[in-house]
């Protein structure tokens, strides 16, 4: 921590500008800071009053007569002391700037000693403001001391920091930097300074784009919940350190939008603009904040947002998976250089060997990249017409047969391919270490020093005495160590550039040398590619002096001489040991592998050694008109080796030589076999055949692409039969790759999949995506998890997205949301809405409706025998309501008929809360204080969607949404008066009413009449009855054969423990319940009942009702608003009267269902009308039993309520129909509090008399 950090947390959070301090410089005038929520003042200013970054704050100056006075420090002396050494203590501890966390414990423990100490005296005077630069400003704060500021400054090469540098640096400086806390830091994602690399990569993903918030009123989405906008205010205001997928603190993010990407010449668009354009407008509302726990940026795992965005483009048809393809290469080779840059002297060793491996493995996978698209993306390249000519040339036979043999053709693309990883590799080196290739001065390969040497006259035997590049041949001789060991140089650098392709350079590199010799030996025929490609010959044109050459001694002769040159040179060379080097690069020429070999160190080098030479003596084969007899005539080599000896054996001047036809493969499998066992390689390449990597390259040389995936997911699936198939396994990196490369296989080979090719890249290719969504999603990705997730089949992706909606049900809001986005942007709402080439994708509607459903069952691990059955149920449905928070976010604008979307969601949410409305009502008839907190959350959900609902909500004339609004309305009025009930009664328990004092006495009558107001209310409603059924619209679609209801239930004891039930109690339960209707009615509509100890709870019973529909209970209204037998029934249970069971013992309902049942007995549409019919016997009559509850109270407090009669008529009117909803033991209660009243009333009344 800087000096500067202490300083600034003295006094309140935020420091008030018109009293900040002086300048560090000790200026006799005051100082300003900007305000952050302003935009910087980027006035001018002397760079030069600047100090060096080694130099240390005048802390004097600061701490300066003139100071002490405008701050009225009381005891400044000794503040300053204990400051100072504080400071000090940061600066000389081992003189190390990035131990950042060892001081900042012992720091902060003197700062607060400090902050107690001192006292800051308020009544300071006004001080003028003053403008300041934001480099001043830098200075000041301890930006610019900081140790984790510093770091990355001098990473940067950053010595000094003026306006310039902080206007480049200002958008990226995270956090508040008055907050007094280690947030204040500059996040540095590679070079500031350079002009490519991972900046303009990661441009797209820095704060200064960062989408709006979601309740930011230019959204065009604009959020409709309370609780998302002001967590959304919560976070912006003060951040929290307590959710690490919320708070941003160095982790790339990424703001995906749709736009068309721009292209260049080649049909590839910048790096840079691809990942602003790539993206989807829908999502532009996230803000995906992470944390990286040790502060660091980790541009490897931004990788995960660059190749989602990259996919979501691809996916949506705005890139070609060519074009996909070389960007995932580019983004590899990009992160992968930015992770080097960043391994500097801030990391240990072990962290520093960590990162040079990740990125190793970033430019093996943009090599495997790089080869999927030589293989599939490439495109084949036809000969054009205008460069055919007559006669034919020996390089354009070579072209055609390349162009049209697919052995031949396969060949040329791995060579390019691993020429174009050599001369990338090039590239990167040279433009991090500077290039060391081609860096000889002219002459450098003029023999200077055995020049010198012969014109002094001396003589060695072994010293050559001619300077022509043949004199060690033929003499026998060489030249002087110094001019051998330049050679030697020379010759290395000529190896390095034709392994990369670059043979142009490499004759170029020899003439500026003095060997224009050598340069003709590379590339004969005045200078011209003789590379059998297309772009070979297009770049030679029309030229016509190999065809002249050719015509006058013969299409191929010259080639076949220059061949046999090069091979007998190759020879000689390694005969006599004179160069390793220059033996390799004559070998090259003539396909000698066996001389080439030695030289390579690495799988790529001998791969590419061994592919041209093959290459080579294909075309050679094919030019001489021999291909079938050098087929024949390897074979009969491979029969005969044994037998002959070779080095005497030769097919004829104008043929190969047999030394040089038995090194080459007789197909691809042979030439992988050779990288395996050959005798000749160096050991780095054996051991590079094991590295994942080259594995994965040789199956795509091959085509085994179900060896590949089986190869891969042995990687990461987990072993030892322990499976969870919801955990990811495996290196977070090949998981990614996996993932990745089966959805590009997938849309490559979209139309020629055949069946036994098609289940292996769908089955085991989910297995793999699968795999990367739950990583991402463990990784707090919920932004990233829909790309992928949508690409799986419909039962897994259903699976999948109910499996993360439950993982994050109790989340942050904006995790939610993200979860909610990824689903319904990437997937379509309804069941068939989208089809891909056979290919349905799982819904929206079907992922919500399981979890729904999924949230209503009974979760065993729940159920706790010893406490309170009531309490557990109240707990229980909290879990329950929080699943609304999924159907209550405003979707997108840029989705589909996003308008009808959000008013299905809203019906869809008033439809559940309905029903777990019911579940709670019933479970919560104890009268305790404790709320049900269930139902309120539902309340608090729905409230901000449901005070702007849409227009087609409100206009609809569909008879199911009016009825559930009408529900919804019922019971938000229900809990009211439940809660003000509580309320009251839970002051009435609190304290005895001789206790308290006259207000508290004053407050319970309030909150007792207003209860009692509200209660009449409800009850008294007459056009519109609280909860009466309108006819279900059933009947015209179907008749209904029987009617069902399906229970699940725990049985409490009147203290509220748990009854566990057994056989013999669910027996006896099943009497009870048929003991509940008269035999008449049980034998007329048919009754059924089956009671039995739940499946998934073995402390609840299910409970199974059927019977036949009958008149206003089954067919029509139900006029009475009972809910029929059914209800009956279950009533008789929730309310403790079941006729032979044990007395007191009541149904705690948690789970509640009633259904139609067709004709065949399948189940049909929900019968709603027995649910509200059964929630009013239950409701009813226990929202009038705590009326006469309170009203007795009031009386007993002598306010006596004046519409106590209207509660005996509402219950004994035959018109009003309540009567028939109270049990036996209800209307006995309710005759009890009518006596207690009744005596109180008396009592009242005679004290009144006396």
């Amino acid at each position: 921590m800087s000096f500067w950090d202490v300083n600034f947390l003295f006094g309140n959070d935020k420091i008030e500008q018109d009293y900040i301090g002086r300048s560090y410089y000790g200026d006799s005038k005051p100082q300003e800071l900007p305000d952050l929520n302003e935009v910087p003042n980027f006035q001018a200013y002397n760079a030069n009053r600047i100090p060096d970054l080694n130099e240390d704050p005048c802390v004097e100056s600061f701490y300066s007569y003139e100071n002490q006075q405008e701050f009225r420090w009381e005891s400044q002396p000794s503040y300053k002391h204990e400051a100072n050494d504080v400071y000090l203590e940061t600066q000389n501890s081992g003189h190390d700037y990035y131990d950042g966390g060892h001081h900042d414990a012992e720091a902060a423990a003197m700062i607060w000693q400090i902050t107690r100490s001192y006292s800051f005296r308020r009544d300071r005077p006004h001080l003028p403001r003053h403008e300041m630069s934001l480099a001043e400003f830098a200075v000041i704060t301890g930006l610019y001391w900081d140790p984790e500021t510093v770091t990355p400054l001098y990473t940067a090469g950053i010595t000094e920091i003026d306006d310039a540098t902080l206007r480049a640096w200002w958008p990226l400086i995270v956090d508040d930097p008055f907050g007094g806390t280690k947030a204040r830091r500059i996040q540095v994602t590679g070079s500031v300074t350079g002009g490519t690399g991972m900046n303009q990569n990661f441009e797209a993903f820095s704060p200064k784009r960062l989408s709006p918030s979601p309740h930011r009123e230019n959204y065009q989405s604009k959020f409709s919940n309370a609780a998302l906008y002001l967590e959304n205010v919560k976070r912006e205001v003060e951040p929290s350190d307590g959710d690490q997928s919320e708070v941003t603190h160095g982790r790339i993010h990424s703001s995906f939008k749709r736009r068309s990407p721009s292209t260049d010449s080649r049909g590839i668009s910048d790096t840079g603009v691809a990942e602003e354009s790539v993206g989807r407008s829908r999502t532009q509302s996230l803000k995906v904040f992470k944390r990286d726990e040790d502060a660091s940026v980790d541009t490897a795992d931004a990788t995960f947002s660059l190749f989602a965005s990259l996919f979501d483009s691809a996916l949506q048809g705005l890139m070609s998976i060519p074009d996909l393809i070389l960007r995932l290469e580019g983004a590899c080779r990009n992160v992968s250089e930015s992770i080097n840059n960043s391994c500097t002297e801030r990391h240990r060793i072990v962290e520093d060997k960590l990162m040079r491996q990740k990125a190793r493995l970033l430019l093996d996978e943009a090599a495997s990249w790089s080869l999927l698209w030589y293989l599939y993306g490439k495109g084949n390249e036809e000969v054009p017409e205008d460069l055919i000519v007559l006669p034919t040339t020996s390089h354009l036979m070579a072209c055609q047969f390349v162009a049209e043999d697919h052995t031949a053709q396969l060949c040329l693309r791995l060579i390019q391919w691993l020429e174009g990883l050599a001369s990338k590799a090039l590239d990167l080196e040279s433009k991090l270490r500077g290039s060391h290739v081609g860096t000889h001065l002219p002459t450098s390969g003029v023999w200077n020093h055995t020049q010198r040497f012969l014109k002094k006259g001396s003589t060695n035997v072994k010293i050559v005495q001619h300077l022509d590049f043949d004199a060690p041949t033929r003499e026998h001789a060489q030249p002087l160590l110094d001019d051998k060991k330049q050679d030697e140089s020379l010759l290395e650098d000529v190896w390095i550039l034709l392994r990369a392709g670059r043979l142009e350079e490499a004759c170029n590199l020899c003439r500026a040398a003095g060997q224009s010799w050598r340069a003709a030996t590379l590339c004969p025929f005045g200078g011209l590619d003789h590379s059998p490609t297309v772009e070979a010959l297009v770049k030679n044109g029309k030229n016509r002096s190999l065809q002249a050459m050719e015509l006058e001694s013969g299409i191929n002769h010259q080639r076949r001489m220059w061949k046999w040159a090069s091979y007998c040179a190759s020879e000689k060379i390694a005969e006599q040991e004179s160069g390793k080097y220059e033996t390799a690069i004559y070998a090259v020429n003539c396909s000698n592998v066996k001389r080439i070999l030695p030289m390579c160190t690495d799988w790529e080098s001998a791969c590419w050694a061994l592919t041209k030479s093959w290459l080579d003596v294909q075309v050679d084969a094919e030019l001489s008109g021999l291909s079938d007899e050098l087929r024949s005539s390897q074979g009969a080599i491979d029969k005969s080796a044994g037998q002959m000896d070779i080095s005497s054996q030769s097919l004829g001047p104008e043929n190969w030589p047999l030394q040089v036809l038995k090194q080459q493969p007789t197909d691809l499998y042979s030439l992988l076999q050779k990288l395996h066992s050959s005798e000749s390689l160096h050991e780095a390449v054996s051991r590079g055949c094991k590295e994942q990597h080259r594995q994965i390259e040789m199956n795509l040389m091959t085509g085994d692409i179900p060896g590949l995936l089986d190869l891969i997911w042995s990687w990461i699936s987990p072993s030892g039969g322990n499976e969870d198939f919801f955990r990811p396994y495996g290196d977070p990196q090949m998981i990614r790759f996996g993932a990745h490369l089966v959805l590009v296989l997938r849309l490559l080979h979209a139309d020629e999949m055949k069946d036994t090719f098609k289940d292996k890249i769908m089955n085991l290719g989910d297995l793999i995506l699968h795999m990367y969504v739950m990583f991402l999603f463990s990784k707090q990705h919920e932004e990233l998890v829909g790309i992928y997730a949508s690409q799986l089949a419909r039962h897994r992706c259903i699976d999948l997205f109910v499996h993360m909606m439950e993982l994050r049900l109790n989340g942050s809001v904006h995790v939610r949301y993200k979860v909610f986005l990824s689903a319904i942007e990437y997937l379509p709402f309804s069941p068939g809405d989208y089809v891909d080439g056979g290919f349905e994708k799982g819904s929206f509607e079907e992922i919500i409706e399981r979890v729904l459903s999924r949230s209503r069952e009974v979760k065993a691990e729940k159920a706790d025998l010893s406490s309170d059955v009531a309490e557990q149920c109240r707990v229980q449905s909290l879990e329950k309501a929080m699943v609304i928070q999924w159907l209550c976010f405003t979707p997108p604008s840029t989705i589909n008929d996003a308008t009808r979307v959000g008013s299905k969601l809203l019906h869809r949410a008033l439809m559940h809360s309905n029903v777990l409305f019911r579940e709670f009502a019933l479970i919560s008839m104890w009268r305790v204080p404790a709320m049900p907190i269930g139902a309120h959350t539902l309340l608090s959900l729905l409230a901000e969607p449901l005070k702007h609902p849409s227009e087609t909500l409100v206009s609809s004339e569909d008879h199911e949404i009016s009825d559930s609004l009408r529900e919804f309305h019922d019971w938000n009025e229900y809990y009211s008066c439940d809660a003000t009930y509580r309320n009251w009664l839970q002051m009435e328990l609190e304290i005895g009413i001789e206790e308290v004092s006259s207000e508290e006495k004053l407050r319970a009558n309030l909150l007792a009449k207003e209860m009692l107001s509200s209660s009449m209310t409800l009850l008294l409603r007459e056009e519109n009855p609280w909860l009466v059924p309108t006819e279900d619209h059933i009947y015209e679609l179907m008749e209904p054969a029987n009617i069902e209801l399906h229970a699940t239930a725990m049985l409490s004891l009147p203290s509220g423990e748990c009854v566990h039930p057994d056989p013999t109690l669910c027996t006896a339960l099943t009497s009870a319940l048929y003991s509940s209707l008269s035999d008449e009615v049980v034998l007329d509509r048919q009754l059924q009942v089956n009671v039995s100890i739940s499946a998934k709870d073995s402390s609840s019973v299910d409970i199974a009702l059927r019977c036949a529909a009958a008149e206003n209970d089954g067919f029509g209204p139900n006029k009475l608003g009972d809910g029929g037998v059914l209800a009956a029934v279950i009533a008789a249970g929730v309310k403790g009267e079941l006729v032979g069971f044990q007395v007191g013992v009541t149904m705690e309902i948690l789970r509640l269902d009633a259904w139609y049942c067709r004709i065949d007995g399948s189940l049909g549409k929900p019968a709603t009308y027995i649910l509200r019919g059964l929630c009013r016997m239950c409701c009813v009559p226990e929202v009038i039993l705590r009326c006469m509850q309170v009203s007795a109270f009031l009386m007993e407090s002598g306010h006596a309520y004046e519409n106590h009669d209207e509660l005996i008529e509402l219950v004994a009117g035959s018109e009003t129909g309540i009567l028939h909803l109270f049990s036996q033991k209800q209307l006995q209660e309710f005759l009890l509090f009518e006596r207690e009243y009744s005596i109180w009333k008396m009592e009242l009344a005679e004290g009144a008399d006396a």
